[in-house]
């Protein structure tokens, strides 16, 4: 008489991978494009990245929500650019010449926060290279969040550098008011596709020395 068993066989037990297993099969995927993103954008010369930020900033200065009219109610937060980003200096300060409050990320660990900043005034390198104004300074909820990234798709899904800090910084900051997010990055950065996770959010423009991408 043959065995019985209440069960399947084992390999008959799963139709599909394992959860774990397919999350683990995205970040291996994410990590591999991050790396090759971050390996094309420095291979990028320093004459090129100069000539393309300033090409980025004046696309970005283009956009609507960046109207002048705008200025007084709203605080844009940047970053002071490490290694091979887009360089957002000149940027920055062309958004305080039409009124806009500015904010630079400071990193504790593991999240962000947006202290004030003046073009001209100096910054301190913290955590992970970032350079960021003094603690001193004050503390802001910003209405616009002008990011770096790795990589891009044209479904305008980020993949960052790994460890959160945006992802983590956008969840806060919707919990207390409606943020627009913007993706700096040089065209060479793009993919075609990124596999975006349930906590991922689109962003709403990426904008790079050639296009810009919205809805």
């Amino acid at each position: 008489m043959a065995p019985h068993f209440p069960f399947p066989p084992a390999r008959l037990r799963w139709n599909h991978p394992p959860k774990r297993s397919i999350l683990s099969q995205s970040a291996a995927e994410k990590e591999a494009l991050r790396r090759a993103g971050l390996a094309a954008r420095d291979s990028l010369d320093h004459a090129y990245r100069e000539s393309a930020s300033r090409r980025i900033a004046q696309r970005v200065l283009a956009l609507p929500v960046f109207d002048a009219a705008h200025a007084q109610r709203r605080i844009v937060a940047g970053y002071a650019p490490i290694r091979s980003e887009v360089d957002t200096f000149a940027l920055l300060d062309a958004l305080a010449q039409r009124g806009f409050t500015l904010a630079l990320p400071l990193v504790r660990d593991p999240r962000l926060v947006f202290l004030r900043w003046r073009p001209g005034e100096p910054l301190i390198r913290g955590a992970f290279g970032v350079s960021a104004p003094s603690e001193e300074s004050g503390v802001l909820v910003p209405d616009i969040l002008l990011m770096p990234l790795s990589r891009f798709d044209r479904a305008r899904n980020r993949i960052g550098y790994g460890k959160g800090h945006y992802d983590r910084a956008i969840a806060d900051l919707t919990q207390e008011k409606p943020v627009i997010t913007i993706g700096l990055a040089f065209d060479i950065q793009a993919t075609e596709s990124i596999p975006a996770e349930p906590h991922d959010r689109r962003l709403d423009f990426v904008v790079t020395e050639t296009e810009t991408l919205s809805d």
